[in-house]
């Protein structure tokens, strides 16, 4: 990588090679409101000789051959024109707007390229801009606010965390809920796998989206529904995320350098109290003495957190042949110490046309090297939060900070320095965690795609496209000899996985597009796909049962006892499938448009069943109103939309024919689960639509889409009744219906010569309802929760997303039922109902402006309904040191009002640390931690300015810097917490947080130079 920067120097010196022969200047203006047009593409025909036009519009070059040449002139949202030179020095050119809503031409599935009129389904766009101003290493939380329809949810883990993305809301009880993410046409690998090698404390597996480098981003088109994404099959039954990539153009050279450096802090930090000390010795409790004791630990454990992201792209081209590289390198330091990320990003892509332009070659590599090292557990485990907000307020934090160890000479090793015994959750000094307890986390990503495509006739293609995805992801936790003895045996314990994930994918496609009258035009596809997939094989193995032979010696030679490799190999999935699709677009007149599309898989999880094969149709009708009839000159355009989608879905490998195991003795392990062999695919409907309308000559534009959604037969395991030979079974279950409200409202409420602003609204709404179960179950299902206070149920008649938790027992008229000795409120046996995880509904605003050649925007954004269930509180008031807990000691106790176990009133104040470790707690009366989750706020800004150089040197064009902020505050938060952040990307965790990482807010620089 040495030669790196001299080679970027030498192509960048060939882009701006001074130009020879006659001077050309002039100005581009609008043909609209007659106002300059900066950033124009003029461009020499046949040739690289290129530039774009200065913030007033002008632009001066020279041509390299004067005689009989032409330039053209081509920019976003006009139309291009070519005009001869014929021995002029000065040109002036006047652009016409396209008529966005009719020309413009976004890519759909498989990659294909529609015009958006024709689509009977709703898409969005983000752009690259967009993108480039996302300050985390992760660019998924770009979408956050920017698009209707889509919700996220970034995990606590800290620097190298994941992002959770839902499309139209939560419908499946036990498959995932996440889209497809498909780059340039082909679908990407989701290699989330179960945390084989977490074992303990929730750890995120990743998300595998953010293996991804933003840079060779050009843009992001969200098909939010089953109905745009039909022709994916049940890979793109939750929607998709279509990633169109950056690549060399014809007759130009580009470079492009950027640096983006940030500094994060935490802001969200618990509301604690620092005035009463430990209960007792060893306690891990504060119900103590009052003092004036040391307020600042808490604070001043957490870091500046820095974020350096630098990269260079290179691409250029001609007739035949163009070239796309780049490179980037990503470091962060989280807000927790030692918690670092580090990333490395290589990407090349060539395409090449032979056959007298018939024949197209496309290929590209990218390469992703990413390592994570002590990526926050959630939870109690191994989480150095848990001992850091409890730590007791009386004794010295700053002895157990500075001395984490101490020496043990029986032992002849360190061990931990800690004031607290006995916890249960494995409480351990933050500091021994850190440096004693550490996980790392390595991921190699590797990503081959080539494509060939020839025209076989006008308008007749055949394509034929090949990707491998590969993964090797290692982890390893290594617990030294002396941590909690709850999580650790006496020499330590040693966490190990290595897995590998792999996808071959391949698809062949003949495409007929072509007008086959005046009136009516045809477009078509039939192909057919292979997929084969196999996520987490490998090796996982956990020295906890036997121990370590020699203590710290972090080998999988040095567990004691070679039973523990008996259940070590592992393999979360296997899937082969087979596919054959087609689909048929009839456009008449250019105002009516009919889609037809048809799928059937054949699927390997379904062996066994002799449902192997399934087939899904869609239809969909679109028509453009204000080509049909006449509407008024305000409605620039105008058009209705409807569709219906069919997907199936098969299940998980190894569903219909479990497979037996061996157990620690090297026996064989049998098999508890019952083969699933008359089970049916799960089936989605799909039901949308819509209304699309321009006004105000494209200054205002609507789009709003109305959908239903019916997801049936899902899969569900089920405990066997007592004394079958096995454990559980599965039966196909669940009808879940789902509705919702989409709309998005872009203006331009001014459009002048130098100053601009643009404004767009997205509003999205949706609910669901559990309209069948299973006859099989005895009331509800079982997504999350278990032993901790909150469950979260799936109930016939209820909504995916219910939170069930502990409540004060009431009586039929309810008043709380006391306790008759200690007058504290008791609880409920049996868990109930008190809200649901999602919102209401959601928005986001999103404002850009410009003043010559300043920039400037901001996005706000909301999630408005909604509950959570904070865990952290319940343990924080167990324990004495939340401030709640001082207020209420300083208020002489807790006021309770209710009635005792004879029907007698009773209002009067409980001790506060009685009433508190009565009711508070993992599994206590929980309904006194749930929370509202409405929440708006400041998502993003940026201000910055754009240097056009172009006027002073002939080696660099422009420097873009600019000033960029993310989630700089609340405008409103009902919580005590950021109610967004997850502790898992699971289905049954989105309701809870627990000793997560806080949320922190950043600010920084990008630098963007383009030669």
């Amino acid at each position: 990588m040495k030669k790196l920067p001299i080679l970027f120097l030498i192509f960048s010196l060939m882009a701006a090679a001074p130009a020879i022969a006659q001077k050309i200047t002039g100005t581009v203006i609008s043909g609209g409101d007659k106002e300059p047009l900066p950033g124009v593409t003029v461009l020499e025909k046949g040739t690289t000789n290129g530039i774009t036009t200065d913030f007033d519009g002008n632009f001066e070059f020279n041509l390299k051959d004067a005689s009989d040449q032409v330039l053209v002139f081509s920019f976003v949202g006009y139309q291009t024109q070519e005009v001869p030179v014929n021995g002029q020095t000065k040109i002036d050119v006047v652009l016409q707007e396209s008529d966005i809503a009719v020309d413009e031409v976004v890519v759909t599935a498989l990659g294909i390229k529609r015009d958006k009129k024709a689509l009977s389904y709703s898409s969005q766009t983000i752009s690259d801009e967009d993108i480039a101003n996302t300050q985390g290493v992760n660019f998924a939380s770009s979408l956050s606010g920017k698009t209707a329809g889509v919700e996220l949810r970034e995990s606590s883990a800290g620097a190298g965390g994941s992002t959770k993305i839902t499309l139209r809301g939560t419908r499946n009880i036990t498959s995932s809920n996440q889209p497809l993410f498909v780059i340039d046409g082909i679908p990407m690998a989701n290699y989330q796998t179960s945390d084989a090698s977490g074992f303990y404390g929730g750890r995120d597996s990743g998300d595998g989206l953010s293996n991804i480098n933003q840079d060779d981003i050009e843009s992001m088109t969200i098909l939010r529904g089953a109905n745009a994404a039909a022709l994916y099959g049940s890979q793109g039954s939750n929607g998709v995320i279509l990633i169109t990539t950056k690549k060399g153009k014809n007759g130009t050279t580009k470079a492009t350098f950027s640096s983006n450096t940030s500094i994060t802090q935490a802001f969200d930090l618990p509301d604690l109290q620092y005035k009463y000390g430990q209960t007792s010795e060893g306690s891990e409790s504060s119900w103590g003495e009052e003092g004036d004791y040391d307020d600042s630990f808490v604070k001043d454990f957490f870091q500046t957190g820095v974020t350096t992201k630098n990269g260079i792209t290179l691409s250029g081209g001609n007739d035949k042949t163009t070239t796309y590289f780049s490179y980037s390198n990503a470091y962060s330091e989280g807000v927790v110490p030692t918690n670092t990320f580090k990333k490395n990003n290589l990407t090349f892509k060539q395409s090449s046309k032979f056959f007298d332009d018939k024949l197209t070659v496309t290929s590209d590599v990218m390469l992703t090297q990413q390592k994570v090292h002590n990526k926050i557990l959630n939870g109690y485990y191994w989480n150095p939060l848990l001992g850091l907000y409890n730590f007791p307020r009386s004794l010295d934090f700053d002895d157990y900070k500075n001395n984490y160890k101490v020496w043990d000479s029986d032992r002849n090793m360190w061990t931990q320095n800690w004031a607290i015994s006995g916890n249960s959750e494995g409480e351990m000094n933050p500091y021994w965690i850190l440096y004693k307890d550490q996980n790392d986390e390595k991921t190699n990503r590797i990503i081959g795609n080539v494509s060939l495509d020839y025209q076989l006739a006008e308008g007749l293609n055949l394509s034929a496209r090949g990707s491998y995805d590969y993964t090797r992801q290692i982890y390893e936790l290594k617990a030294n000899a002396g941590s909690s003895s709850v999580l650790v045996s006496d020499n330590g314990r040693y966490i190990y996985s290595n897995l590998e994930s792999y996808q071959a994918y391949g698809d062949l496609m003949l495409t007929y597009d072509h007008s086959l009258s005046d009136d009516l035009d045809l477009h078509a596809v039939i192909g057919t796909s292979y997929q084969n997939k196999t996520i987490g094989d490998g090796v996982a193995i956990d020295s906890d049962t036997y121990g370590l032979t020699l203590a710290n010696v972090f080998t999988i030679q040095n567990i004691s006892s070679i039973k523990a490799f008996s259940s070590g190999n592992v393999m979360d999935s296997r899937l082969i499938k087979e596919s054959a699709f087609a689909n048929i677009s009839l456009g008449y007149n250019n105002m009516l448009y009919l889609d037809l599309s048809g799928r059937n898989d054949w699927s390997s999880s379904l062996a066994y069943t002799g449902n192997l094969s399934y087939f899904y149709p869609s239809v969909g009708l679109s028509a453009i109103l204000s080509q049909m009839i006449q509407l008024p000159e305000a409605i620039s355009f105008a058009k209705v939309r409807g569709s219906y989608a069919r997907v199936s879905n098969e299940i998980p490998a190894f569903k219909t024919n479990p497979v037996n195991g061996v157990d620690v003795d090297n026996l064989i392990s049998r098999n508890s689960v019952t083969p699933f062999t008359d089970l049916k695919p799960e089936m989605q409907d799909s039901y949308e639509f819509g209304l699309e309308m321009r006004f105000l000559n494209n200054r205002v534009g609507l789009d709003a889409s109305v959908y239903q959604i019916d997801t049936k037969d899902q899969y569900l395991e089920l405990d066997a009744p007592s004394g079958s030979y096995y454990d559980t079974y599965y039966v196909n279950a669940g009808h879940i219906r789902s509705k919702g409200l989409e709309i998005t409202l872009s203006t331009t409420p001014v459009k002048g010569k130098k100053f601009s602003w643009d404004s767009n609204v997205n509003f999205t709404t949706n609910t669901n309802k559990i309209m069948k179960l299973s006859d099989d179950l005895d009331g509800y299902y079982t997504m999350g929760g278990g032993g901790e206070g909150y469950d979260m149920y799936v109930v016939e008649g209820g909504k995916m997303g219910d939170i069930y938790v502990y409540q004060y027992a009431r009586d039929d008229d309810g008043n709380i039922i006391l306790d008759d000795d200690t007058y504290v409120p008791t609880k409920n046996t049996t868990k109930r109902k008190v809200g649901n995880a999602s919102p209401k509904w959601m928005m986001g605003w999103t404002n850009s402006f410009s003043y010559k050649k300043f920039n400037m925007s901001f996005q706000v954004d909301g999630k408005f309904g909604g509950n959570f269930v904070s865990m952290t509180n319940a343990y924080l008031d167990a324990n004495g040191v939340s401030q709640a807990t001082a207020d209420a000691r300083e208020a002489g106790g807790v006021k309770v009002k209710g009635v005792l176990s004879d029907g007698s009133a009773y209002e009067g104040t409980v001790d506060a640390q009685t009433y508190y470790t009565s009711t508070a707690g993992r599994a206590g009366i929980m309904e006194q931690y749930v929370y509202g989750s409405t929440n708006v706020r400041l998502r993003q800004v940026s201000l910055g300015y754009n240097f056009d150089l172009q006027k002073y040197t002939n080696l660099i064009n422009n420097i873009n810097l600019s000033l960029v902020g993310s989630n700089l505050f609340f405008f409103y938060n009902e919580a005590p917490t950021d109610p967004d952040i997850t502790i898992s990307t699971g289905n049954g965790s989105q309701g809870v947080e627990n000793f997560g990482a806080p949320t922190s807010r950043s600010l920084g620089f990008n630098l963007q130079v383009n030669f």
